[in-house]
């Protein structure tokens, strides 16, 4: 089979989608040499990958996201090669592509949170934007041969939301932490976290800062935290954007202290970053999957996670939850955990067990076979 991956959002930039598109790839390229693969990459990431099997060709593709161009000439491009099956890893597929695709579904969160707080747009134009992603969403949804869903919340909440999709059309693939295993040096621990203005001891949020992450609550709550913990921080990393300034200047409203912004820091650093931290906070409102809490149990860090039902889908027990939109229960939580040696110990040893139920090797594979059933 001739295959195509969109990989536009391939590694670092594209976040979270950027590593699952990132990990689905190489991993491709470890079980699968029969297939020959397209990989679709933009001119700002096509030197990030390096196909390490003969059968995988990169091609540039240098269109943005959300575009017009991604909606006119990349289905020209996608055209040129003659694919028998194309797999979008995200739901941005081109409205004039005619040919047979798979599409990952990570979340419905722009369905389900159509608010102008959670973009940098005039009203007005967000929601023209607003109606336009409906549109390729559902699009895509009911177009595409199969669809990939990275949890079952995400397969349900497709079905609810999209009430004449079948259940069989929709294959659960988990994404994964194991491979979370660089290690630096102990002797190095302080010497990192120096450089992006760490103070031990502190508590820890990894991921972006978009609305539904709720990070407002986390700062409200960690003023409470800090009454009964008052050398303790609030660490948050992400890669300073819009939504990272306004959360900044929030917590500066607030006047609270011990906030500490780092913005972007590389995976080998976070290293040091999670195994220097008290406990892993996790307070978000919806979630498709979520990788930080399960990168942080790969660390042998404590999780306290909001309580939305996808995280204990994915967490199961190996967490300790709250409400969160009850800033009260979210800094008891912590408190309670960051006092109670025993439950840490628990945590840990749990975080460490649920962590070895996923794979990215296992989802490759998984995936292969839908291909294969095309």
């Amino acid at each position: 089979m001739r295959i195509g991956i969109d990989a536009r959002f391939f590694g670092p930039i594209g976040k979270g989608l950027g590593r699952y598109t990132q990990k689905l790839i190489e991993n491709l390229e470890k079980v699968d040499n029969s297939n020959q693969y397209f990989i679709f990459l933009k001119k700002e990431n096509f030197e990030d990958y390096q196909p390490k099997n003969k059968n995988f060709q990169r091609v540039l593709a240098d269109y943005r996201w959300y575009t017009f161009a991604e909606q006119i000439k990349f289905p020209r491009l996608l055209e040129k090669y003659k694919l028998d099956l194309t797999h979008f890893p995200h739901f941005n597929v081109p409205l004039l592509y005619k040919r047979k695709f798979i599409v990952t579904i990570h979340d419905l969160i722009l369905v389900h949170f159509p608010t102008t707080k959670s973009s940098t747009l005039a009203p007005a134009f967000y929601w023209l934007k607003f109606f336009a992603y409906k549109i390729v969403i559902s699009s895509a949804i009911n177009r595409a041969q199969k669809i990939i869903a990275v949890s079952n919340f995400t397969k349900n909440d497709i079905l609810k939301t999209y009430p004449k999709i079948k259940s069989e059309k929709i294959k659960v693939t988990y994404e994964s932490a194991e491979d979370f295993c660089l290690f630096t040096p102990h002797y190095k621990y302080d010497e990192i976290l120096a450089r992006y203005g760490i103070i031990k001891p502190y508590i820890l949020y990894v991921g972006n800062a978009y609305p539904h992450k709720n990070l407002e609550r986390l700062i409200l709550s960690f003023r409470e935290i800090r009454k009964a913990e008052k050398n303790l921080n609030l660490v948050l990393v992400g890669k300073e954007d819009y939504f990272y300034r306004r959360l900044k200047n929030f917590s500066i409203k607030q006047k609270i202290a011990g906030i500490i912004f780092t913005d972007y820091i590389s995976d080998h650093e976070m290293d040091a970053v999670f195994r220097s931290s008290s406990a892993f906070v996790w307070p978000t409102l919806y979630e498709g999957f979520g990788l930080p809490p399960l990168e942080a149990m790969s660390k042998g860090v404590p999780v306290v996670s909001s309580d939305q039902e996808c995280m204990k889908e994915i967490l199961s027990d190996s967490t300790y939850y709250f409400d969160g939109k009850n800033t009260a229960d979210m800094a008891g939580s912590v408190i309670k955990v960051l006092n109670n040696e025993d439950l840490q110990k628990t945590l840990i040893q749990k975080g460490y067990e649920r962590v070895t139920h996923y794979s990215w090797k296992k989802m490759a594979k998984e995936t292969i076979k839908l291909y294969f059933k095309i």
